[in-house]
């Protein structure tokens, strides 16, 4: 009996949740030319300062996210610090660039955001579940929050009108998906998986990409293919499974109908798709039933630990990835520490709320040692690259003895391949 659908069970609803500018990138007509480097960070859920005082309301929300804002403010200044010195070509900014959609962060986020493109960075973003169409953007000031303006999908694409959709090669007209040209043989397939259209009293943080999106997707790569152009691609929403029956017990993190969706795009030749959403650092390879395939390039929030992005090169067909991760920062030289111990406690509260699920009675011992492993293989997720742990191989398999039943741990799988954080993929194969 093998209990890794157990696990995933109780832990699921834990993961949370102008003008160009001068520099530009050109490759040769062989594709190879000069290496691209580009940068992708994602799920920063920037809050403004003008909307979050220190009060009764902002104490409520950080302790139920488990985020300090004046932290996250500080670990995006460092992050965009970095990469003013590393100098990409691009930026790419996977969704819930803001907290709740609230105007005022997308505002503030994108003066933000400026220097690195004047310095000749071009930028690229897409929104997330938490960008559009938000009925309950919040202020926390005081004693009580209260609601603040969102924006609407067209105000999206015209704020970020410089950061991608003023200079698309091709625009969707069902979604706020984009094409755009990053050298004379490479593109950007930009992809909104949101369902910001429905979206009643809160968000939705499932997703989907509309049939009519999909068409367009698919004969964009079509004619890359018939061109000779490499095409990455990037999304909110996973676009593949990054842990075993992750389509069973966290639906919301992958879009709708994943495998089909892999496959369509994978045969049509996209090779590599960037992700967020599940504030975790993965990446995983899929097969199509044709065997071509695609990588799903997850990377972590900036939101709390492990505050992952990544620099990566692009040449011919090898693709490198590095995970640069934020430890410290000048107001908490412990950020490491303690934002891990915060996510932990997060993790921790809310496996005990999950085995209180009526007809799910579980003797103390056995939730006690529930709760260990959840709480263990949720940090190792989200960092990347697990390890295969004793500890945990050794709790695995006392709770397959609590609930009588053979130890199994020697097949137990919690990361798919290839490696998480520094990885060379090679990428356009025939």
């Amino acid at each position: 009996m093998n209990h890794q659908w157990l696990f995933l069970l109780l832990i699921s609803g834990i993961v949370s949740c102008g003008n160009c500018v001068a520099q530009t990138y050109t490759d040769s007509n062989n594709g190879i030319g000069e290496a691209l480097k580009f940068t992708v960070i994602t799920d920063i859920h920037y809050l403004s300062p003008r909307l979050a005082e220190a009060g009764k309301a902002l104490s409520n929300f950080e302790e139920a996210s488990g985020r300090k804002t004046h932290e996250l403010h500080e670990v995006l200044h460092q992050v965009l610090a970095d990469l003013g010195k590393e100098a990409p070509h691009l930026l790419l900014v996977s969704g819930d660039l803001t907290n709740h959609g609230e105007r005022q962060s997308h505002l503030d986020l994108i003066e933000l955001l400026r220097p690195i493109q004047k310095a000749g960075t071009r930028i690229f973003v897409i929104p997330g579940n938490h960008d559009v169409n938000i009925p309950d953007a919040r202020a926390y000031k005081g004693d009580t929050s209260s609601r603040v303006e969102g924006i609407t999908p067209g105000e999206f694409a015209q704020f970020y009108g410089e950061f991608g959709y003023d200079h698309a090669l091709r625009r969707d007209s069902a979604s706020l998906s984009y094409l755009a040209e990053i050298g004379e043989k490479t593109w950007l397939l930009a992809i909104d998986s949101n369902r910001y259209q429905e979206y009643q009293t809160t968000s939705v943080s499932a997703g989907r990409i509309l049939p009519e999106t999909l068409a367009w997707a698919l004969q964009i790569l079509r004619e890359a293919k018939e061109k000779g152009i490499t095409v990455l691609g990037m999304m909110h929403h996973g676009l593949v499974e990054h842990m075993p029956n992750q389509e069973a017990f966290f639906p919301d993190y992958l879009v709708d109908d994943w495998k089909g969706l892999a496959g369509s795009l994978a045969d049509a030749g996209l090779d590599v798709i960037f992700t967020g959403h599940f504030h975790a650092n993965d990446i995983t390879l899929f097969t199509s039933a044709a065997g071509n395939k695609i990588y799903d390039v997850e990377t972590a929030s900036l939101a709390q630990y492990p505050f992952a992005y990544r620099i990566m090169h692009l040449q011919g067909k090898k693709l490198s990835i590095d995970t640069r991760f934020v430890t410290s920062i000048p107001g908490n030289l412990n950020l490491e520490g303690e934002s891990r111990s915060r996510l932990e406690a997060l993790t921790r509260r809310a496996a005990k709320h999950r085995l209180k699920i009526p007809g799910f009675p579980v003797l103390e011992e056995v939730s006690k040692s529930l709760i260990d492993m959840i709480v263990q293989l949720n940090l190792m997720h989200v960092r990347g690259d697990e390890t295969d742990n004793p500890r945990l191989q050794e709790s695995i398999a006392l709770f397959e003895a609590m609930m009588g039943a053979e130890a199994e741990t020697g097949s137990f799988t919690f990361d798919f391949p290839p490696a998480d954080n520094d990885v060379i993929l090679t990428i356009g194969e025939d």
